[in-house]
């Protein structure tokens, strides 16, 4: 007769399952653990001897989790979560003071990492980890002490700090303009010149991302059908950004990002006359859990952040 057991299950055997069980593959959650897909295998079968029952039905090309499974998997997940949680406060409080930020890639490249050296000169003692990355990463357990988002307010939720506004307007390089005024190349004077030019566009299908399309740019300016001599297609907006510099198109800026090249005339706008920038819903927004304001070197970085972004607003006359 078999006796249940008492003593506590191994915390690698529940690091296995958990990731066999989000994976629902062997496999993959080997390679996720570095580990070999038969160490898997024999830590997963060790815990069921544990448990006294059958975690996964194993098939020829899928694994399921069994009703044991799946009961055990609703305990193991949330108690993982605070161990490395508990874990990653005690690093941090007893090593270096970092501050992880993750935003999106165009944010940091354009805004965010031109800015870092003036922060580090400020706080020499404080080291800063930029994920720049398009998917949202929110857990604590990977580092992330504040988010830069891009998103309407609605999305961005009550707890999230204003940075700043977000408005569109075609901008070139200062060259190709000159070009045009010396007749070496076409005139670029009114929006409908845009015909004889090449447009940078960003190339994102998701229906979201529409307002961010030369084609929603031309409705507003009453040029709807207007199609360039080219498009250039970029998977980013600071790809975008560096082909206008470069002087290979004319690229539908967004204005924070661009601020800085305007001021320094990298960039023109050559429009500017009419004020061509067509204001959305999405603004710019500084996510930071209270947990995480809690401690000096992220609440430091926060204010720094929001002092920036007053600059910005000034700079594309913000008000409010």
């Amino acid at each position: 007769m078999n006796r249940p057991r008492h003593r506590p299950l191994p915390v690698g055997a529940l690091r296995a399952f958990e990731a066999v069980a989000r994976h629902l593959n062997f496999r993959a959650a080997a390679e996720e653990l570095f580990l070999t897909q038969p160490a898997i295998s024999r830590q997963i079968q060790g815990l069921e001897d544990e448990v006294g029952a059958p975690l996964f039905v194993r098939g020829t090309r899928h694994v399921e989790l069994t009703v044991a499974g799946a009961a055990l998997l609703r305990a193991v997940a949330p108690l993982l979560d605070r161990l490395d949680t508990t874990v990653h406060q005690i690093r941090r409080s007893r090593g270096r003071r970092v501050v992880g930020v993750t935003t999106f890639a165009s944010f940091a490249s354009l805004w965010l990492i031109p800015r870092l050296e003036a922060f580090q000169r400020e706080h020499p003692d404080i080291d800063i980890r930029v994920s720049a990355t398009d998917q949202i990463i929110e857990s604590e357990t990977q580092d992330i002490d504040v988010a830069l988002r891009y998103c309407t307010p609605q999305r961005a939720g009550p707890q999230a700090t204003h940075l700043f506004g977000e408005a569109l307007t075609p901008v070139a390089s200062p060259w190709l303009l000159e070009r045009a005024r010396n007749g070496q190349g076409p005139a670029l004077q009114t929006p409908a010149d845009l015909a004889h030019h090449t447009l940078l566009e960003e190339d994102d299908g998701r229906p979201s991302s529409g307002f961010l399309s030369w084609h929603a740019w031309f409705d507003h300016c009453g040029l709807s059908g207007l199609q360039p001599r080219r498009w250039l297609y970029f998977n980013y907006t600071y790809q975008q950004v560096q082909s206008a510099l470069s002087g290979q198109g004319v690229a539908l800026a967004r204005l924070p990002l661009v601020a800085d090249a305007l001021r320094s005339g990298e960039l023109v706008e050559p429009f500017a006359g009419a004020r061509s920038a067509v204001t959305t819903r999405h603004a710019y927004w500084l996510l930071a859990s209270p947990q995480a304001r809690a401690r000096p070197e992220v609440a430091q970085f926060c204010a720094w952040i929001e002092a920036q972004a007053a600059l910005t607003r000034e700079a594309l006359g913000e008000t409010g």
